[in-house]
């Protein structure tokens, strides 16, 4: 049995999560609370195995709790945030404190359609409860980034390039550069997971860099502003019918997906709808597909944590065209689903640790 304690300042939202969560026999609500401080006696009391954790709430807001959580009793923790440009902001702050990731209220003029998120709570609850969290015995991952090979205390851990610290490059092969093109597929935790791969490049990476991150359409403007400013290189949302430059990563909006447009001397960023049916929106497929067509094997294709399978059709299509394919490692994924997916199929060419991803690109350029 799962134990949950929801933390919520919402009465309705309270009896909400915990009457969705309930609806599982495999998941029991143990405990619910008003506040952070009520939170966290419950989270002493139950010592549940997963916390649902409002952000907005008197006494103690979500961030100062998820703060009390992670020093004191540290177990994974969803955040349940409003879709709004604050509600985002705030919620990637909760994933830098330590949060696993969280579960968007849908909200209207007239009502809160929580039940849309119904499915979505149940799995992520079940798949992150049975997951070994050994990032969660780790300091938070804005006290951990750093350049690589940069000194303790030569720079802000959260911002490496704030000193003009540059990333080593590692050690290349005595080859020409092969691959230009990176698209990296993420879902569940993988704002963290993004943000610890892109903080490792330099500012003159040589390669244009694609991602799509499974998140609502409100959170990844901020998301890629959040990056922007703790990368060297640049990070923004992807606008459609921009020319991709070296050393600049598109995120791509939520709703929408993100492809490629190869001319005879560029390539072009395309934001489109189609496909319309598709599960998810971005669609780590759709973004490798159109990679595999537009660049073939001078691209290549990455897999962050995630639930499901998304990225795995796409990259077959890219590793037939001759492109390369690195996941993530097992036992530092949130959820181990996309990875899974892509080396159970026997497309990775390499399973790699989150710590070393960012490393692992920079080589695979050249192979």
């Amino acid at each position: 049995m799962i134990k949950v304690v929801v933390v919520d300042d919402s009465a309705f939202m309270r009896k909400a999560l915990s009457t969705m969560l309930s609806k599982d026999p495999d998941i029991e609500v143990v405990g619910t609370a008003r506040d952070g401080e009520e939170g966290l006696e419950m989270i002493r009391r139950h010592q549940p195995d997963v916390v649902t954790l409002d952000i907005e709430m008197p006494r103690m807001d979500g961030l100062t709790a998820l703060r009390h959580i992670m020093m004191e009793m540290p177990r994974p923790v969803l955040m349940v945030s409003s879709l709004t440009s604050e509600g985002a902001e705030a919620t990637l702050k909760a994933m830098e404190l330590g949060a696993v990731d969280f579960i968007p209220k849908q909200l209207s003029k007239v009502s809160l359609d929580i039940v849309k998120i119904e499915d979505d709570l149940r799995a992520k609850v079940k798949l992150i409860a049975r997951r070994r969290m050994s990032h969660l015995s780790r300091p938070p991952l804005s006290a951990r980034v750093r350049a690589a090979g940069t000194p303790a205390g030569a720079a802000s851990p959260a911002h490496p390039a704030a000193a003009g610290e540059r990333p080593a490059r590692p050690a290349r092969p005595g080859t020409a550069q092969v691959r230009d093109l990176v698209a990296i597929g993420v879902s569940t935790g993988g704002p963290p997971a993004v943000q610890k791969v892109l903080s490792i490049l330099p500012k003159d990476f040589p390669a244009g860099i694609l991602i799509a991150q499974h998140m609502p359409a409100a959170f990844t403007g901020p998301f890629a502003k959040r990056l922007d400013s703790v990368c060297q290189i640049t990070v923004k949302e992807a606008e459609d019918g921009e020319r991709l430059q070296h050393g600049v990563a598109y995120v791509a909006p939520g709703g929408k997906h993100l492809r490629i447009d190869q001319k005879v001397s560029r390539i072009d960023v395309r934001v489109v709808e189609e496909p319309r049916e598709a599960l998810y929106k971005p669609s780590a497929s759709v973004l490798f597909d159109s990679v595999a067509a537009g660049v073939g094997r001078r691209g290549l294709g990455v897999v962050l944590t995630g639930m499901g399978s998304d990225g795995l059709d796409g990259m077959r299509v890219l590793k037939a065209k001759g492109g390369r394919a690195l996941a993530q490692s097992d036992s530092t994924c949130v959820v181990y689903g996309m990875p899974k997916a892509i080396v159970d199929a026997g497309l990775a060419d390499e399973i790699v640790d989150i710590d070393e991803m960012g490393e692992a690109i920079l080589q695979n350029l050249y192979k």
